[in-house]
């Protein structure tokens, strides 16, 4: 009798919706874009702005049955992944909710009913296609050193890439949010430390999340080369980190199992080498920053840099990339 009731409400609200015509300035639009992009990391801006000139270009500062339905046309037809449908769909809602208390109108509101999200079968999970391996990073390697060889680069970028490449592999931090923000100070600075761990700042970090990073021996081989006369006071960028991936995609280096190399398969490496080395979970979770939203992480775990440092070198000492 409830979903009756409830079914029936619908119906009648959606009949009331379905000729009314709200409008909204460009403005308005904008100052609610500035708004919700307050706080948030670089990374996530994109898709604020992208959501905000999809929204525009639907609407015209119309808000009504018509305008939505063509918003959540063009965005399930334009993304194949549904986080990128939602994200769409949940900014559109987010700011009819604010026209409805910027503008004392609730009727605002009440036109999210036409952004809901189609219901779909939902399909079997199933396990990633892209596997990286061991040999594949040594290929990476050695089209590296293939490419020193050729002059296709300068030696001192010969050396950067390559420790860009054992860095991220060996440690599997992010690569545009960590890996290309990391400084040469940082680096000085972790190798007085004994044990050489790295001290990961929050705002290096996607979810903003300050961490210990252990160096292995390998990675401080390659790095050494670029801290030459520097000290921990320098604070320019270590890694070529956009050099080195324009160069990449240019290369189109195979993989093993199909597909060619991005940097982003350096963390993808690190997260399946540890599964092959059963690296300890909660060790593996605090070094990428992976799964650690929860209430433990939060209030009550903090590991120190010498307990992540031996934990870590339990399970990746005798792994040899270069």
């Amino acid at each position: 009798m409830i979903a009756r009731t409830r079914h029936l409400v619908l119906r009648v609200l959606k009949a009331a919706l379905d000729s009314l015509e709200l409008h909204f300035t460009k403005q308005e639009l904008s100052s609610y874009t500035d708004f919700r992009k307050v706080g948030l990391s670089i990374e996530s801006l994109p898709w604020i702005n992208k959501c905000s000139r999809t929204f525009w270009s639907a609407t015209k500062g119309v808000v009504s049955k018509e305008r939505l339905d063509l918003l959540r046309e063009q965005a399930m037809a334009r993304y194949g992944d549904v986080y990128a449908k939602r994200k769409v769909m949940n900014f559109a809602k987010a700011f009819l909710k604010y026209l409805s208390k910027t503008r004392f109108d609730m009727r605002y509101k009440e036109f999210d009913l036409f952004l809901e999200m189609p219901k779909a079968i939902k399909e079997s999970k199933r396990i990633t296609q892209r596997i990286i391996t061991t040999e594949d990073i040594k290929d990476v390697l050695g089209a590296i050193e293939e490419g020193g060889e050729n002059r296709e680069f300068t030696t001192r970028q010969h050396q950067n890439y390559t420790a860009l490449v054992l860095f991220g592999a060996y440690t599997g931090q992010r690569p545009i949010a960590t890996i290309r923000k990391l400084t040469v100070g940082q680096f000085c600075a972790a190798l007085q430390r004994d044990p050489p761990v790295l001290d990961v700042l929050p705002q290096q970090d996607k979810i903003r999340m300050q961490h210990y990073v252990p160096l292995h021996p390998c990675v401080i081989d390659a790095v050494m080369p670029l801290l030459g006369g520097r000290n921990r006071k320098d604070d320019t960028r270590i890694f070529a980190h956009e050099y080195f991936d324009k160069w990449a995609r240019r290369k189109k280096i195979p993989l093993l199992y199909g597909g060619h190399f991005v940097c982003g398969d350096l963390r993808k490496f690190c997260e399946q080498m540890g599964d092959i080395l059963q690296w300890d979970q909660s060790n593996k979770n605090y070094i990428l920053t992976h799964g650690v939203s929860g209430v433990d992480w939060r209030f009550y775990k903090h590991p120190l840099p010498e307990q992540v440092y031996d934990v870590y070198m339990q399970y990746w000492k005798d792994v040899k990339l270069s």
